[in-house]
């Protein structure tokens, strides 16, 4: 989840509230299901929130969102522009892997280091979340007053362009440089270039900025250091590249209103296509119908339409109730251009439920005529992971989604041999982040996982889960076989191939099923060292001591072993 750095002093100066302290401003944030997580080294809040809220990326939208629910905002704001002064052009060269581009110019700021933090800060978090590290969306900020726009003196001369250029074309600075380089050069030899390399080093052409002196950006890579932005910048020129037109103008209105509330006055721009113009930012207001009965009926409230309508504004919303004779009690409710999570009405009614407070509603029974329980499957399940724990293991629950680095690279695993775990992942089909693009096959590396990130920690550890896992299969209906797999690790100096086969003799006792370790060849194991499990007379997974390669790549530096079955072999 995004976690935000936020100076409560700050917080406290943007909302009005000098009053609050920390503990009241952590229940108002907790209130709108924001986190906290802890302090920084200079004492500013971590704060951890959902990550639909992407307008709270910046401390500006908390402020306005605490500012809305304390009843000090009302309505929505949305910022002033002119009619478009610069123009970016978009030629036909821009390669068509990245041909969507957007822009604003907000003028007016007064900036001192604090403001300039913040404002990169967003733009990373912006990068992490919604650009999915820039794969999707990439934002430049650039100081206005270093472009020099190119065209007729008498049309004002203010065009950019936008195009693909050759990896080893023209020259530029790029931050935190003094050397002037091609774009292929930075890509090899700049830090940042090599970190996001592997976004365009497969493109013909590179996607490049112009204006009238020469190249000053290099999306979705770096900027150039003619345009760096510094505490003396007055106006600021924001570009956006990506490959979906709607991503990187819902970045950008979060963008323009960040630096709205800092006292900056937006300006439009014109993206001239080779088929179509268009003027952004985008701040248009969107609607959604929302009936009072499905408020009611899913919250458990009785409101009368004064208080819906007051805890839509608390929300930062807008409603106004249809007068027609036939439609008492159905609302068309005002979306502010930079809220990018509202996809359904029910997305409004979580807003009027964190209004209202989800603490402050009353449990009650269902009207129903039956009462749940757990199923046979689910108290299986908690029998083998109470005796886990017994076993001294730490209950794990980690996500189902994964990557294909993570289940094969980084384990020595072809996914096409034959071993336990292998197979092929179902894989989304357009995934959040690049960490997330297929449903793990097996849960030992999301185990190996915890235990790089536990390296801190004293020894030993040991892990366990029980957990979803999953596989292409067409001979299914869904075309993916699901499953539940039982999966333990140990690390630690006395880790060793017995001391894992006799925790997993002790659950094949528990639970009266004949265990079996016949020898196997496992790449994520030590040979001699590992073997299959076989349940009952059936093979159902593998136990064995992580090979060297596979506690290396996990920066791992004492033994690990551990084992992983299907849960249905315990039956």
């Amino acid at each position: 989840m995004p976690v935000v750095a936020v100076d409560p002093d700050e917080l406290r100066e943007l909302t009005g509230h000098g009053e609050k302290s920390v503990d009241e401003l952590k229940d108002d944030l907790f209130a709108l299901g924001i986190e906290y997580e802890g302090e920084t080294e200079e004492g500013k809040m971590r704060l951890e929130f959902e990550a639909d809220r992407l307008d709270r990326l910046s401390i500006t939208g908390i402020a306005r969102s605490l500012g809305h629910h304390y009843g000090d905002l009302m309505g929505i704001h949305v910022p002033d522009t002119n009619s478009p002064d610069w123009t970016i052009e978009v030629e036909e060269s821009v390669s068509e892997e990245r041909p969507y581009v957007t822009g604003a110019i907000v003028r007016g700021l007064d900036l001192d280091q604090t403001d300039l933090d913040a404002i990169i800060q967003l733009q990373e978090k912006l990068h992490a979340t919604m650009g999915r590290k820039r794969a999707k969306g990439a934002i430049g900020v650039h100081d206005l007053t270093m472009l020099k726009g190119s065209g007729p003196e008498s049309e004002g001369g203010k065009s950019i362009r936008y195009v693909g250029v050759d990896p080893d074309g023209d020259q530029f600075v790029p931050l935190d440089s003094d050397e002037a380089m091609t774009p292929a050069a930075v890509l090899t030899e700049h830090p940042t270039g090599r970190e996001y390399a592997e976004r365009v080093s497969e493109y013909d052409r590179y996607p490049a900025i112009y204006d009238e002196i020469g190249l000053f950006s290099f999306p979705p890579v770096i900027n150039g250091k003619r345009t760096e932005v510094s505490v003396e910048s007055r106006d600021l020129f924001i570009e956006m590249t990506g490959t979906d037109q709607w991503t990187i103008d819902k970045m950008l209105a979060i963008m323009v209103y960040a630096l709205d509330a800092r006292g900056g006055q937006a300006e439009s721009v014109r993206v001239s296509y080779p088929d179509r113009d268009l003027v952004r930012p985008d701040l248009s207001i969107s609607t959604k119908t929302l009936t009072h009965e499905r408020v009611e009926d899913t919250l458990g409230l009785d409101l009368d339409p004064a208080e819906l309508r007051d805890l839509l504004d608390r929300a930062g919303l807008e409603a106004e109730e249809d007068q027609t004779d036939d439609s008492t009690g159905i609302y068309e409710v005002r979306i502010p251009p930079y809220r990018v999570d509202v996809l359904h009405p029910v997305d409004l009614v979580d807003d009027i439920g964190r209004a209202y407070g989800f603490n402050q509603l009353v449990p009650r029974y269902p009207d129903v005529s039956t009462v749940g329980a757990r199923t046979e499957a689910s108290r299986h399940e908690e029998a083998v992971r109470d005796l886990l724990v017994g076993l001294g293991f730490e209950d794990l629950l980690n996500f189902n989604l994964t990557s294909p680095a993570e289940l094969f690279d980084r384990m020595t695993l072809d996914p096409e041999e034959s071993a336990y775990g292998a197979g092929e992942p179902p894989e989304l089909i357009e995934s959040y982040s690049e960490d997330f693009t297929v449903l793990r096959t097996w849960a030992l590396p999301s185990l190996m996982q915890v235990l790089e990130n536990n390296t801190h920690r004293s020894y030993p550890q040991h892990l366990s889960e029980i957990g979803f896992v999953a596989e292409v299969d067409e001979s299914t209906v869904t075309n993916v076989a699901e499953g539940r797999s039982v999966t333990a690790a140990l690390a630690g100096p006395e880790a060793s191939y017995e001391s894992a086969k006799g925790r997993l003799q002790v659950l094949a006792d528990n639970f009266g099923t004949s265990l079996e370790t016949p020898a196997t060849t496992h790449p994520t194991f030590i040979d001699g060292r590992v073997a299959k499990v076989v349940l009952d007379g059936r093979e159902v997974g593998v136990i064995g001591e992580l090979h060297p390669a596979v506690l290396v790549e996990h920066d791992l530096e004492v033994p690990a072993a551990g084992f992983e079955f299907d849960l249905d072999g315990l039956r």
